[in-house]
Protein backbone atom coordinates (compact mmCIF):
# COMPACT_ATOMS: atom_id res chain seq x y z
CA UNK A 1 0.00 0.00 0.00
CA UNK A 2 0.94 3.37 -0.94
CA UNK A 3 1.48 5.72 2.81
CA UNK A 4 3.85 7.75 4.20
CA UNK A 5 6.08 6.67 6.76
CA UNK A 6 6.89 8.86 9.70
CA UNK A 7 9.96 7.90 11.97
CA UNK A 8 10.89 10.00 15.16
CA UNK A 9 13.59 10.06 17.66
CA UNK A 10 14.25 11.49 20.86
CA UNK A 11 17.68 13.27 21.04
CA UNK A 12 19.86 11.97 23.18
CA UNK A 13 18.04 9.73 24.87
CA UNK A 14 20.52 8.06 26.72
CA UNK A 15 22.22 11.27 27.85
CA UNK A 16 19.21 12.22 29.18
CA UNK A 17 18.23 9.12 30.92
CA UNK A 18 21.70 8.70 32.67
CA UNK A 19 21.38 12.57 33.48
CA UNK A 20 17.86 12.01 35.62
CA UNK A 21 17.46 8.06 36.20
CA UNK A 22 15.74 5.62 35.03
CA UNK A 23 12.34 6.27 37.12
CA UNK A 24 12.30 9.87 36.05
CA UNK A 25 13.24 8.57 32.29
CA UNK A 26 10.62 6.19 32.17
CA UNK A 27 8.30 8.66 33.10
CA UNK A 28 9.75 11.55 30.68
CA UNK A 29 9.07 8.89 27.82
CA UNK A 30 5.25 8.31 28.97
CA UNK A 31 4.42 11.66 28.91
CA UNK A 32 7.09 11.86 25.10
CA UNK A 33 5.12 9.06 23.80
CA UNK A 34 1.40 9.96 25.37
CA UNK A 35 2.56 13.36 23.14
CA UNK A 36 3.35 11.57 20.03
CA UNK A 37 -0.12 9.56 20.12
CA UNK A 38 -2.82 12.55 20.84
CA UNK A 39 -1.01 13.85 17.33
CA UNK A 40 -0.70 10.94 15.91
CA UNK A 41 -4.84 10.85 16.41
CA UNK A 42 -5.45 14.33 15.30
CA UNK A 43 -3.51 14.19 12.15
CA UNK A 44 -4.89 10.59 11.31
CA UNK A 45 -1.73 8.92 11.57
CA UNK A 46 -0.98 4.90 12.83
CA UNK A 47 1.05 4.41 15.13
CA UNK A 48 2.91 0.95 13.79
CA UNK A 49 5.73 0.86 16.59
CA UNK A 50 7.49 2.22 19.19
CA UNK A 51 11.42 2.24 18.62
CA UNK A 52 12.26 2.62 22.40
CA UNK A 53 12.84 6.22 22.25
CA UNK A 54 10.53 7.00 19.11
CA UNK A 55 7.98 5.77 16.89
CA UNK A 56 6.91 4.40 13.65
CA UNK A 57 3.87 5.62 12.21
CA UNK A 58 2.26 5.53 8.82
CA UNK A 59 -0.63 8.02 7.15
CA UNK A 60 -2.81 8.15 4.16
CA UNK A 61 -1.70 11.74 3.25
CA UNK A 62 2.12 12.96 3.01
CA UNK A 63 0.84 16.77 4.17
CA UNK A 64 -0.66 15.44 7.31
CA UNK A 65 2.21 13.40 8.05
CA UNK A 66 4.58 16.72 7.81
CA UNK A 67 1.81 18.55 9.90
CA UNK A 68 2.27 15.80 12.79
CA UNK A 69 5.94 15.68 13.00
CA UNK A 70 6.20 19.55 13.10
CA UNK A 71 3.20 19.41 15.79
CA UNK A 72 5.36 16.90 17.41
CA UNK A 73 8.48 18.16 17.36
CA UNK A 74 7.20 21.67 19.06
CA UNK A 75 5.06 20.01 21.21
CA UNK A 76 8.15 17.72 23.09
CA UNK A 77 10.29 20.85 23.55
CA UNK A 78 7.88 21.64 26.91
CA UNK A 79 9.20 18.33 28.10
CA UNK A 80 12.79 19.04 27.35
CA UNK A 81 12.95 16.96 24.92
CA UNK A 82 14.10 17.01 21.34
CA UNK A 83 13.15 14.84 18.03
CA UNK A 84 14.08 14.85 15.11
CA UNK A 85 12.08 13.28 12.39
CA UNK A 86 12.21 11.70 9.02
CA UNK A 87 9.28 11.29 6.01
CA UNK A 88 9.04 9.15 2.65
CA UNK A 89 6.28 8.68 0.80
CA UNK A 90 5.80 5.01 -0.81
CA UNK A 91 4.71 1.51 -0.80
CA UNK A 92 5.06 -0.76 1.86
CA UNK A 93 4.55 -4.35 2.43
CA UNK A 94 1.75 -4.72 4.94
CA UNK A 95 3.42 -7.76 7.97
CA UNK A 96 0.16 -8.21 10.52
CA UNK A 97 0.19 -5.02 12.17
CA UNK A 98 4.02 -4.05 10.95
CA UNK A 99 5.20 -2.51 7.65
CA UNK A 100 8.35 -3.54 5.54
CA UNK A 101 9.80 -2.74 2.50
CA UNK A 102 12.52 -0.28 1.06
CA UNK A 103 10.09 3.15 1.81
CA UNK A 104 10.58 2.09 5.07
CA UNK A 105 13.97 2.08 5.21
CA UNK A 106 14.41 5.12 3.58
CA UNK A 107 12.21 6.98 6.07
CA UNK A 108 14.74 5.64 8.89
CA UNK A 109 17.59 6.91 7.17
CA UNK A 110 16.18 10.06 6.90
CA UNK A 111 15.34 10.28 9.98
CA UNK A 112 18.74 9.92 11.06
CA UNK A 113 19.90 12.85 9.02
CA UNK A 114 17.75 15.44 10.84
CA UNK A 115 19.11 17.32 13.18
CA UNK A 116 17.69 17.94 16.89
CA UNK A 117 14.20 19.31 16.16
CA UNK A 118 14.46 19.08 12.62
CA UNK A 119 11.57 17.60 9.73
CA UNK A 120 13.42 16.05 6.91
CA UNK A 121 11.32 15.01 4.01
CA UNK A 122 12.28 13.27 0.79
CA UNK A 123 11.78 15.12 -2.72
CA UNK A 124 8.83 12.75 -3.25
CA UNK A 125 7.19 14.13 0.25
CA UNK A 126 8.09 17.55 -0.66
CA UNK A 127 6.19 16.93 -4.53
CA UNK A 128 2.67 15.39 -3.15
CA UNK A 129 2.35 18.29 -0.81
CA UNK A 130 2.56 21.27 -3.21
CA UNK A 131 -0.06 23.54 -2.88
CA UNK A 132 -0.61 22.41 0.96
CA UNK A 133 1.05 25.39 1.98
CA UNK A 134 4.02 23.86 3.36
CA UNK A 135 7.14 24.99 3.15
CA UNK A 136 10.81 23.43 2.54
CA UNK A 137 14.51 24.15 2.30
CA UNK A 138 16.77 21.88 0.52
CA UNK A 139 19.22 19.96 2.70
CA UNK A 140 21.10 18.69 -0.35
CA UNK A 141 21.33 15.01 -2.16
CA UNK A 142 22.34 11.99 0.03
CA UNK A 143 22.93 8.40 0.10
CA UNK A 144 20.92 6.88 2.63
CA UNK A 145 22.76 3.74 3.84
CA UNK A 146 21.61 0.60 2.40
CA UNK A 147 19.35 2.30 0.13
CA UNK A 148 19.61 2.43 -3.96
CA UNK A 149 19.87 5.55 -5.72
CA UNK A 150 20.43 9.22 -4.12
CA UNK A 151 18.09 11.21 -2.53
CA UNK A 152 17.21 15.02 -2.40
CA UNK A 153 16.20 15.86 1.00
CA UNK A 154 14.22 18.95 2.05
CA UNK A 155 13.79 20.22 5.56
CA UNK A 156 10.10 21.20 6.51
CA UNK A 157 9.85 25.44 7.50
Amino acid sequence: VLVTVLFTDIVGSTETAAKVGDDAWRRLLDRHDETVRRYLERYRGREVKTTGDGFLAVFDGPARAVRCAQAVAEAVVALGLQVRAGLHTGEVELRGDDVGGVAVHAGARIAALAGPGEVLASRTVRDLTAGSGIVFAPRGTHELKGVPGEWDLYAVS
